[in-house]
């Protein structure tokens, strides 16, 4: 009896409860809305590609459950932007509900062809807004979107099989077919200007015998997976020049992904490589920068030619998944060139071959995960498939009034197969070099600091005080131990530092002359 009338009660309880609930009782909204935001800014695209998703929050603070009777877009479907409102995608919404004290998320993208807008200008302000309610209620919220046209360079697709086509090379009379994505170059596209930007999908070839040329100011984007590959007999040539604005480098010529928005500015591996194949030859690049690839240069073979096969100045590389500079059996010669932040090695000479880097700054403050290598890495062999050592001679590997240095100790590492047949020739000169022995791994003849064949008048584990090197803002400051300790003799070769600056009586090493940094960060 006791139990039949405890349910009866909770019953009859239950009953006039939800008798006194709104749920259904929804008022029209009043035009009181609040946003997280007034102005949606989708930052910079290219023309056809898509943007990230950027997230807009409306607020209901009031004590009251709304409808919103209408959610869109002004330009309705004729808008080059899209929406999702509450899991809903279109453009145009109607009676959207929101419960008081409640928020709503909307999702907005945007894909714009610049060629459909009313411009003839390489970059367009493009802009909408959404609109929430009609007549004397409403509230809008503006969209702006910066579109750049470019010279998109494509793989050619069969659009019957919906195949993409794979790279061919030359190499040597032989064509080769990789399983690269990507194509050769056309006649036409061997001049990089800097009148748009150019953005590459797959890897772009430099064929048999030709040269690529790429003007001061250039701007080349990759799409992941995809690069520039450089065929044996041809060249590349990057013609950088002098910046007057050390924010916008309007001169440099810069190699980076197709993700424009902030957030993807500094984000390592989002395209490939730059790949000077094996017979490749005459390679200048000159005041460029090269930033987020996997390998921001991998230079192939040709280590015993009269002229290096590469020959790099006034340029920056940084955030490399991988490597910054790769050499395999080649040969390089670098001056006032910066290398930061790599997942692997800034620098690494290969598999023997002949470098010379001067008034360089090698460092690696890499804080994406575990880094396995130090900045430099040396060595004189290569393993096959099947485990196998092939060796090859280390001709010269000079670092002259260099600065290498990073987050780690050691931070070079000269890794030997000995053989008395195959040379291993290196040497630091007049270098700033981290390279403490605190875990006792520095063994052997090549780690013998006092051997003046291998180490003369260089400076260990002093602080090269660096404006903010995780920022990769390598500028040393007026505490840096490299203040005036560099060799005149290496500065009459490279007499000027990477912004100009005359360094011939009184070099600091690396590739700054230092100032007083007024607030350092």
């Amino acid at each position: 009896m006791q139990r039949t009338l405890y349910f009866f009660i909770c019953l009859c309880f239950l009953l006039l409860w939800s008798s006194c609930r709104k749920d259904f009782e929804f008022s029209s909204s009043k035009g009181n809305l609040e946003f997280s935001r007034d102005t949606v800014y989708l930052d910079t695209v290219f023309s056809t590609l898509g943007s990230s998703t950027y997230t807009l929050k409306v607020y209901n603070n009031s004590s009251e459950d709304i409808i919103i009777p209408h959610v869109g877009l002004s330009l309705g479907e004729h808008s080059g932007y899209r929406l999702n409102v509450d899991g809903q995608s279109g453009k145009t919404f109607e009676n959207v509900e929101l419960l008081s004290k409640d928020s709503l998320f909307v999702f907005i993208e945007t894909t714009v062809d610049i060629k459909t807008l009313p411009t003839t200008q390489p970059q367009f302000l493009y802009t909408d807004a959404i609109t929430f309610d009609t007549g004397i209620k409403q509230q809008k919220v503006a969209l702006v979107t910066l579109i750049k046209d470019a010279v998109f360079i494509y793989p050619n697709r069969d659009h019957t099989t919906k195949v993409i086509e794979t790279l061919s090379l030359d190499m040597g009379g032989e064509i080769v077919d990789t399983e690269l994505q990507g194509r050769e170059l056309l006649p036409s596209e061997l001049t990089f200007t800097n009148k748009k930007p150019y953005v590459i999908y797959g890897y772009a070839a430099v064929p048999h015998g030709e040269t690529l040329t790429i003007d001061a100011g250039a701007r080349i984007h990759f799409h992941n997976d995809s690069g520039l590959i450089v065929s044996e007999g041809a060249s590349l040539q990057v013609n950088g020049s002098p910046s007057t604005n050390p924010d916008l480098l309007e001169n440099e010529v810069i190699f980076e992904g197709d993700r424009l928005q902030p957030g993807f500015s500094d984000i390592p591996g989002q395209w490939g490589t730059i790949w000077l194949l094996k017979g490749s030859i005459n390679h200048n690049i000159n005041y460029a920068t090269i930033k987020n690839a996997s390998v921001g240069l991998l230079c192939d073979g040709n280590a015993n030619n009269v002229n290096d096969k590469l020959t790099i100045t006034n340029s920056q590389i940084y955030n490399s998944s991988n490597f910054g500079i790769m050499g395999r059996n080649s040969s390089i010669t670098a001056e006032n060139v910066i290398i930061n932040n790599a997942g692997l090695s800034s620098f690494a000479g290969t598999f023997g071959g002949k470098y010379n880097f001067t008034h360089c700054t090698i460092t690696n403050y890499w804080s994406n995960g575990f880094r396995q290598f130090p900045a430099v890495l040396l060595n004189n062999f290569n393993v096959n498939e099947s485990n196998t050592a092939t060796l090859a001679h280390l001709s010269q590997a000079n670092f002259n009034n260099c600065i290498i240095y990073g987050n780690d100790t050691p931070e070079i590492l000269l890794d030997k197969v000995e053989d008395e047949t195959i040379a291993f020739n290196f040497k630091f000169t007049n270098c700033l070099i981290r390279m403490e022995n605190s875990n006792g791994g520095l063994i052997g003849a090549n780690y013998d600091v006092s051997n003046t064949a291998h180490y003369e008048q260089n400076i260990f584990n002093k602080d090269p005080d660096f404006k903010n090197a995780n920022k990769n803002q390598l500028l040393i400051g007026a505490k840096s131990a490299a203040i005036n300790k560099g060799n005149t003799s290496f500065s009459a070769q490279v007499p000027q530092d990477i912004l100009g600056v005359n360094r011939v009586a009184l070099p600091d090493i690396g590739s700054y002359q230092h100032v007083v940094f007024p607030n350092k960060n």
